[in-house]
């Protein structure tokens, strides 16, 4: 059986479907991903095993770039058509499409499946692209919603006219480049009848919303089972946890001097920093001794060291750290981030910054709340709660469909 996982987004995209390939190709699947032809994203899957199908430009590229919302059209376009060409060829003799990613890119790839006639499923990282009475949809850029609507159900009906509007044209110029009839709703389309939300329940409890069936697998996590560098390992054991600060795929556009604001108020706190360099490409302020900057590195090791972990709240960094009992700051930037912190403080695993770029008093505010023995007792209870077999749980979810479809074999 052949499997293809298509996505186009940062290293929090990329990753649960690596997690999600290895199951499939443990129960015997043979996997390939379609993603960014970002050179990190090519390392991580090339280390398990999984072959790299390259599609669109590179994805820290265009995020670093910071594009403004008025080519939002433009470039999703160009995206979708780099989906129709990079995944009819890479869907070729497949069983199984497996879509996520932006939406545009996911309705690229459910189109391409559609046309051959192959099963997909639609997978979200977050439930908020999952239309609810329980919460809003996420505006995009650019296309704000009236500020006097707040009816959860109008808001959707708007999410769906915006999304039609900025991505319509594009699939539809495509769909019928191939013999596919058009959309009239891109958004219902790339959701489909099933989709499946790939989040731990706890972390992010999904509410049962009428006429969507929505199946919650778990977290897709892929265990990670490299060392840490020798260096880290020694500037760990020379004195007490530190804090860890990363951002992951966010550039921190709004906070150009965020590395010395945590790395001041990391010390304020009487404690070492240890720094992730990430796309914001972070660096040390000065040369003492009780600051150090690591680049890729295994964080489902690391978390369980540190004494906090201050990110930017993307569903990957956040389930990491609640796994491993690791009190959180969370300073989000953006699209689902600010809901990831709502849920940290919620759970009373850390504390929720307001608002992406922290000053030293607001970071150093939060750190106290983080770093307080009760904060840390609740992580470490939280942690023994979080699932760890939601990719085994989507991967036979998905063989068992594809198998049930398959015509039986003549004797």
């Amino acid at each position: 059986m052949r499997v293809l996982l298509s996505t186009y987004g940062s290293r929090g995209d990329v990753e649960p479907l690596a997690g999600l390939a290895v199951r499939l190709r443990e129960l015997g699947a043979e996997v390939r991903v379609c993603a960014p032809p970002d050179e990190d994203f090519a390392q991580r899957l090339a280390g398990v095993g999984v072959p790299l199908v390259p599609v669109g430009q590179s994805a820290r590229a265009l995020t670093t770039a910071a594009p403004p919302p008025s080519s939002l059209p433009r470039r999703a376009a160009e995206l979708i058509a780099s989906q129709f060409d990079a995944v009819t060829a890479a869907a070729e003799g497949c069983d199984a499409l497996v879509a996520t990613g932006v939406m545009p890119a996911a309705a690229g790839a459910r189109s391409v499946a559609e046309k051959l006639g192959i099963r997909s499923v639609s997978v979200t990282f977050q439930q908020l692209t999952l239309p609810s009475p329980h919460h809003p949809p996420l505006a995009y850029p650019g296309r704000p919603f009236p500020p006097e609507v707040t009816d959860n159900r109008v808001l959707w009906d708007l999410d769906a006219q915006s999304i039609n509007a900025l991505f319509g044209a594009a699939l539809n110029t495509n769909r019928a480049s191939i013999g596919l009839p058009p959309v009239d709703n891109v958004r219902d389309y790339v959701i489909g009848d099933q989709p499946w939300l790939a989040t731990d329940p706890i972390l992010d409890p999904w509410q049962e919303t009428p006429n969507l069936d929505v199946v919650q697998t778990g977290a897709w996590i892929l265990p990670d089972v490299r060392p840490l560098p020798a260096e880290l390992v020694a500037f760990l054991d020379a004195g007490t946890p530190p804090v860890y600060v990363g951002f992951g795929s966010m550039p921190m556009h709004a906070s150009t001097d965020v590395a010395r604001v945590a790395i001041e108020a990391i010390r304020a706190q009487g404690r070492r920093a240890l720094v992730g360099l990430g796309w914001a490409d972070l660096a040390p302020i000065d040369d003492r001794d009780d600051c150090f900057v690591v680049g890729e590195v295994n964080q489902q090791a690391l978390f369980g060291r540190v004494a906090a972990v201050v990110h930017h709240g993307g569903a990957g960094t956040t389930t990491t750290a609640t796994r491993a009992g690791a009190p959180q700051v969370v300073i989000p930037q953006g699209t689902d981030q600010p809901y990831w912190a709502g849920r940290v403080a919620d759970l009373s695993i850390g504390a929720a910054h307001d608002g992406p770029a922290p000053t030293f008093e607001s970071l150093s505010a939060a750190l106290r709340t983080a770093l307080t023995p009760e904060t840390r007792a609740r992580a470490t209870a939280v942690a023994g709660t979080i699932r760890t077999d939601g990719a085994t749980v989507a991967a036979t979810l998905l063989l068992d469909a594809v198998s049930r479809e398959r015509p039986p074999v003549s004797a």
